[in-house]
């Protein structure tokens, strides 16, 4: 046998072959990694509650509860100490998925029409769907119903929870999944973290986007045992600092549902850590507004719905341990308007936005790249009034201004101290008054649409009731219409109609046996000089459906003003609508006992057969 030389080649070894095929192995699990949204693309998962205050964490010295799972978040990640949303739900939640300030996304208010986010805004979940990203929502939108306002509209792929400003009920309710109702598993919280942990797994190989829009403690105060008892009787050591305004019972409650999220808190970041997701998912925490009572808040002044500094700032916690240094505190003023910059930053995800974004990016302040807090001026605006906050100071919405970070509570007038500085945000505060002011008139008539998908709901909360008619709670979110004594009365939809066509108009109901025999009568109205020309449906009410309210034993406060019900679905037929803006009315006429029937809903079904 001949002998080889010594002078082979490196590329006739066989340990160079072994490094080669290692190497190609190693580049083609790379290339999986980052297409699958590895290190290129990390996964965004958001938590957001609902009216809970800064001062709801034990994170932030609150001994009366104790939330481990969400203080974990600041242990490993970092805490942005001076972030700021809205005063109440729906503006909040258009300014997180616009980056824009919410008079100009057409978000006005949380009902009857005012919380839709206009559909032309880009959101969040349209820029990350459109980057690779699976994306979900499940809880609470608050932005909208109708298509094309509905969250499947608005980059989700889907959408679990319900679309209204608050939901009445919490154990098993009606639910909305992607546009069709069905039935609730639970107490709704546990519900929405379920739905979002089974899509997390189903979507472990690739990027996901999840957004996670909790209810609580959002009222009706209602939460499973296993958490209240607790808090049941309990007097609880920090209190308000106006200890008479407090209402305990509010407050058990209050803290009882936050331990409930918390404990989903854990949950879900268990799973993230099981698969190995944990370092590749930004994970952040925060709320909408101030607290919905009065109770310990840091001493801060103000609540829900105030722009004070209790009504506005908010937890925020960011966990990221790829990139973001565990226990780091931004001081760095930052706002719900800024998460959309700032993510894009993160995430690297590139796009473009055509309308302009207020929100500035803070991820070089997460990722501990800056350390210095520039001079950052975030606005609060409800209806006309204005309050402005800067560095350590803000101005209210009367033109004082209070060092805030030394006095919380707003109690010294500084002013005179600071008159320049004084004058400074007073003349920004009145310029951003008329601005906001200009965006608020765009959208004060906005009828509601109808037809630019299969099925159109059209809720009781969306009407308008006439005689003597009237809602079965004093907010009309998750209400419906009762009272229909006389054939005075009537309620409207002011509709707008995307395209023309043949509908089925179904009415959900109750009646009870004493009343059956009245007639319905749906029509639109358009101003038509004929009146044969009018769309119009008839219909008998001959099947009594008369159910109990819900249980309501798990609510935990004395006075309540939710009321919760079945209601049966009845077809009232098919008619023509042509495309157009129109009123569609719905009468009742023949009674036959002391009411006609109670409405929750209208649906609109277009049927093209």
């Amino acid at each position: 046998m001949e002998r080889k030389t010594e002078s082979m080649t490196k590329f006739e070894s066989p340990l160079y072959h072994f490094c080669f095929f290692f190497l190609v192995i190693l580049s083609f699990i790379a290339k999986a990694h980052g297409e699958n949204g590895g290190s290129s693309k990390p996964n965004v998962l958001v938590i957001l509650t609902d009216d809970q205050g800064w001062g709801d964490l034990s994170l932030n010295g609150n001994v009366n509860l104790s939330t481990p799972n969400i203080d974990s978040l600041a242990r490993e990640g970092a805490v942005v100490d001076s972030f700021y949303v809205c005063q109440v739900c729906a503006p909040t939640r258009a300014e997180f998925l616009t980056g824009r300030y919410y008079p100009r996304t057409g978000v006005s208010g949380v009902s009857v029409g005012q919380e839709r986010l206009n559909p032309e805004e880009t959101t969040l979940a349209d820029v990350f769907q459109a980057a690779g990203y699976a994306t979900g929502c499940f809880g609470k939108w608050h932005n909208g119903t109708q298509s094309p306002y509905h969250p499947n509209d608005r980059g989700f792929d889907e959408f679990y929870g319900f679309t209204s400003g608050h939901w009445g009920h919490y154990f098993s309710p009606p639910l909305d999944r992607n546009g069709q109702i069905v039935r609730g598993e639970g107490f709704v919280v546990d519900d929405f973290t379920n739905q979002a942990i089974r899509f997390i797994k189903a979507h472990r190989e690739t990027p996901f986007f999840c957004y996670l829009p909790l209810n609580t403690p959002h009222s009706p105060m209602m939460v499973p045992d296993r958490f209240y008892e607790k808090f049941k009787g309990s007097n609880l050591p920090m209190r308000h600092m106006d200890s008479d305004r407090e209402d305990l019972l509010m407050t058990r409650a209050a803290l009882a549902m936050v331990e409930n999220i918390d404990w989903n808190v854990g949950r879900i970041l268990a799973v993230l850590s099981d698969l190995k997701l944990d370092e590749e998912t930004i994970v952040i925490f925060f709320s909408d507004n101030g607290p919905n009572s009065y109770r310990w808040n840091g001493g801060m002044k103000g609540k829900k719905g105030a722009i004070d500094e209790g009504g506005v700032r908010s937890p925020c916690l960011v966990k990221w341990p790829r990139a973001i240094p565990g226990g780091l505190v931004v001081e760095q003023i930052a706002g719900a308007i800024d998460w959309l910059p700032t993510l894009l930053e993160l995430t690297g995800v590139k796009t473009v936005i055509e309308s302009p974004i207020d929100g500035v990016s803070f991820a070089p302040w997460l990722l501990g790249k800056e350390t210095e807090v520039d001079e950052r001026t975030i606005f609060s605006v409800r209806k006309n009034q204005v309050s402005v906050r800067r560095g350590s100071f803000r101005l209210d919405d009367s033109g004082r201004l209070f060092d805030v970070k030394k006095d919380p509570g707003q109690k010294v007038d500084v002013s005179a101290r600071h008159s320049e500085l004084t004058e400074q945000l007073t003349e920004l505060a009145n310029a951003h008054r008329e601005e906001m002011a200009e965006e608020f008139k765009k959208y004060v008539d906005r009828p509601f649409t109808v037809g630019y998908r299969e099925l159109t709901v059209l809720p009781a909360r969306d009407g308008i009731p006439h005689g003597a008619i009237e809602r079965s709670s004093k907010a009309p979110n998750n209400s419906f219409f009762e009272n229909w004594s006389n054939e005075s009365g009537s309620i409207t939809w002011d509709i707008d109609i995307h395209e023309g066509g043949v509908f089925e108009a179904v009415l959900f109901y109750t009646c009870r046996q004493e009343d059956l025999g009245a007639k319905v009568l749906l029509q639109l109205e358009r101003n038509q000089p004929d009146a044969a020309s009018v769309p119009s449906l008839r219909m008998e009410i001959s099947q009594a459906f008369d159910p109990d309210l819900y249980d309501k034993s798990k609510e935990r406060v004395e006075k309540s003003h939710y009321f919760v019900k079945d209601f049966k679905p009845l077809s009232l037929g098919k008619f023509q609508l042509p495309e157009g803006r129109a009123m569609l009315r719905l009468c009742a006429e023949d009674f036959v006992g002391d009411e006609a029937v109670d409405v929750h809903s209208i649906q609109l079904i277009r049927n093209e057969n």
